[in-house]
């Protein structure tokens, strides 16, 4: 049965998959012209200068001093350790197969709320999951080395690895969302991803950008603005309003975004196993998330 009251959060969260679906593009292209670590550090900083406005409303805020640590280990699961994985992700495979994995987010989190908050887990969940697994090896092993995907294995492991940072942080994010608003948490993930992503800066190989290159710089624009202030604001709000576990299954769009945006911007396909692959992925997902709600009922 529907709820009326989660129809804002419900558009809140389709928007977010949209636009972190287009963050795989544009990190694509911000690579073509910065660092990969000038970038994080561009759109965690663009992001943080869009929070300035509310800091007089964020020192107002009641802090409890056990909610820091969760705090800390919010941010250090996403953006810190999520965006370096997601980085090297991008770096050796394709934004159509990175989407692909996140698919399998939903599952982490399943997992995680079963070993952590000690909720059931059926065995056809558990079948999903092997299923989802196994689809997201396929379809690595299936891909074809390309100029803009030299090394699609290792590409999609480091994103299998963000997508479990990304659960850590599904799981610290509704815990703290009771006491603390969407737009806090969000400006609290900006400001220590600017910290932490500064140092990775110091390297003189790396440093800040000499020169202003058009497509990327607007790429990293584009990430700061609308992906690490809007869709990290809108998928929090959500979060905030609908249990976990329905938030992350919000994910499942992405794949789906990906490969089409991937498409018409940077002209990537599939192959057949791949194809076959993908929708491996999306019936272990169909099967944890439906089929397990069926077997309980």
């Amino acid at each position: 049965m529907s709820h009326p009251k989660n129809t804002t959060a419900t558009l809140c969260l389709l928007l977010a998959m949209l636009l972190w679906a287009s963050s795989f593009v544009a990190l694509k292209i911000a690579f073509t012209g910065y660092h990969p670590m000038q970038v994080i550090f561009g759109r965690m900083l663009i992001a943080s200068l869009c929070f300035l406005p509310f800091l007089p409303s964020f020192f107002r805020i009641k802090w409890r001093k056990k909610d820091f640590r969760y705090l800390l280990l919010m941010a250090l699961f996403e953006p810190c350790l999520y965006f370096i994985f997601e980085a090297k992700a991008l770096v050796n495979t394709s934004a159509s197969q990175a989407g692909m994995i996140t698919a399998i987010l939903p599952l982490l989190v399943a997992i995680a709320a079963w070993a952590l908050l000690k909720e059931r887990i059926s065995r056809l969940t558990l079948f999903g999951f092997f299923t989802a697994i196994v689809g997201a090896v396929i379809l690595s092993l299936a891909a074809d080395a390309t100029i803009s995907s030299p090394a699609p294995l290792i590409g999609n492991l480091y994103e299998l690895a963000a997508m479990i940072c990304a659960a850590g942080y599904t799981i610290c994010l509704k815990h703290l969302s009771g006491r603390y608003s969407p737009l806090f948490l969000t400006a609290v993930q900006a400001f220590i991803g600017s910290i932490f992503f500064a140092f990775f800066l110091l390297p003189p190989d790396i440093g800040l950008p000499e020169q202003w290159v058009s497509g990327p710089a607007l790429a990293v624009i584009y990430l700061g603005t609308f992906i690490t202030f809007g869709a990290y604001g809108l998928y929090n709000f959500g979060v905030s309003r609908i249990p976990a576990s329905q938030a992350a299954a919000f994910v499942n769009l992405i794949p789906v975004f990906s490969v089409i945006l991937g498409y018409i911007f940077l002209a990537e396909r599939l192959n057949n196993l791949q194809w076959l692959a993908a929708a491996m992925v999306f019936s272990g997902v169909f099967l944890s998330r439906y089929g397990g709600r069926k077997l309980k009922s």
